[in-house]
């Protein structure tokens, strides 16, 4: 049975407990139990690779000591247990300065959870679901994303607004082009479940940059998210388990909380790939963490100004903007000013409408830029369907194959149909509005039923006889 449908039957079984109210509770139900499997089988193979290896879960409530055998505790026992020991004793640890940092993780996950299930019955059923999945498998690792791409739409259903899955052809490719080099310190400072931030493992992996242990510990110590929302958050601490980085640095937090004229370059970042929320409104004061021509409750525009400050001189950046930023005004056009008079914007990747199908209808665009140098042309490249494509769904989504088109004119740019730039004097003549159609686009032509065109010549034939009145009227 795939991951994806594991996980519908675990919800299917959710439904039918009377402690389980609604999709919230059911996700944050699903959560913990995943990160607890998870972190089990990852303990597994640091006991087998490290002989010094001192477990972090304490014995008794690991996994493997109560849920991997499908025929142990169940009903009563089992919700006894669950709620007086593991709950209990995996909040209350007592940890100091000397404490192992995976430690931390897991008390923090249990200190944001809850067992909501009340029967214990139904709890081994989903226990044993779970059970199906080999997370020590590589392929089962991969199809992990099924899990999030479930919760993720649960989420939009339980009333989480801007809470979307980033598909993963899209994260990708925007790291792939910004090409983040081992030793580069990269963050994703809204990084949802983690989608950017295991596309730059696996691009580094891709490119056969992690050789040996020294490699590896690099790599560890340089991949940063912040994720303000707890679930979210501990998915991405699960995510990047399961791509072998032993703790990660994912803090959970509000990135706009903090002034961004406090940050010191110590604290700045070579890379930032990221897709910010958008359409949300943050709360009251904010905005005053920001120098005042910058201030909005807008998140999008909030987060774009943030990276501005987090971006080290030389740094790179690739981000999701909605069509609104390109073309609006006020605070967006001061934002825009300043990003084309101190970074380099070279290219903006227009996506078609559908990319983030079923969670948002909202065209997107992919912005890429430089710090350090003052913008002097922007490339377009408009992202075409594939042939015979009208839009992409959840059943017909976009694939990183289609993207070659852009990795193969990204170094040797030229314009043709799908691509174009513009002068930035050009841009500062039309205020700084970024958003511009594709001046080289062929036409289509539009095929009209018999129906259709015989209405339309009616209708200019209407348009005719009333000139023709209007004319006779003033004769």
């Amino acid at each position: 049975m795939s991951v994806s449908s594991v996980i519908k039957s675990v919800q299917d079984t959710m439904r039918k407990d009377a402690g389980v109210d609604g999709d919230a509770q059911r996700i944050s139900q699903l959560v913990w139990m995943v990160f607890l499997r998870v972190f089990d089988a990852k303990e597994e193979e640091w006991e087998l690779m490290r002989d010094d290896y001192i477990q972090v879960v304490p014995e008794g409530l690991r996994w493997r000591d109560w849920a991997a055998n499908d025929e142990g505790i169940t009903g009563d026992e089992l919700l006894d247990f669950v709620n007086n020991k593991l709950f209990k004793e995996l909040k209350e640890m007592v940890l100091d300065e000397y404490s192992d940092p995976k430690a931390f993780i897991v008390k923090a996950v249990f200190e944001d959870s809850y067992n909501y299930m009340k029967s214990g019955t139904l709890m081994r059923q989903v226990i044993n679901k779970l059970n199906e999945i080999d997370f020590s498998a590589q392929e089962d690792r991969h199809t992990f994303n099924d899990i999030y791409e479930s919760i993720l739409k649960d989420l939009q259903n339980a009333g989480n607004a801007g809470e979307y899955y980033t598909p993963r052809p899209v994260t990708q490719f925007v790291v792939d082009m910004v090409n983040p080099i081992l030793g580069e310190k990269v963050l994703d400072f809204a990084c949802g479940t983690g989608g950017y931030l295991t596309s730059t493992i696996e691009h580094f992996k891709n490119t056969g940059q992690i050789k040996n242990v020294d490699d590896h510990q690099v790599l560890q110590e340089t991949i940063m998210g912040i994720e303000k929302k707890p679930m979210p958050h501990m998915l991405a601490i699960t995510n990047l388990i399961l791509h072998d980085i032993d703790t990660p640095n994912i803090r959970h937090d509000n990135s706009l909380t903090r002034n961004v004229r406090d940050y010191k370059p110590i604290e700045q970042v070579d890379v930032i790939v990221t897709n910010p929320p958008f359409g949300g409104i943050e709360e009251e004061g904010i905005e005053t963490n920001f120098p005042e021509k910058f201030r909005t409750k807008e998140t999008a525009d909030l987060f774009m100004v943030l990276l501005m400050y987090l971006l080290k001189d030389g740094g790179r950046a690739g981000i999701v903007l909605p069509d609104g930023f390109l073309f609006g005004e006020g605070v967006k056009t001061a934002i825009k000013e300043k990003l084309l008079e101190e970074f380099n914007l070279h290219t903006i990747v227009r996506l078609p409408n559908g990319v983030f199908a079923p969670y948002t209808g909202i065209n997107t665009n992919l912005l890429f830029f430089e710090k350090g140098k003052p913008t002097e042309d922007i490339w377009y490249f408009e992202h075409p369907y594939p042939e015979g494509g009208k839009n992409y769904s959840k059943t017909k989504p976009i694939r990183y194959e289609e993207f070659e088109l852009e990795k193969q004119w990204w170094e040797n740019r030229v314009e043709n149909d799908y691509s174009w730039k513009i002068n930035i004097e050009d841009i500062k003549k039309r205020n700084y509005n970024l958003d511009l159609k594709n001046p080289n686009k062929k036409s289509e032509a539009v095929l009209l039923s018999p129906r259709e065109i015989i209405d339309e010549l009616k209708l200019k034939l209407n348009e005719v006889n009333s000139n023709i009145s209007k004319i006779e009227g003033l004769m």
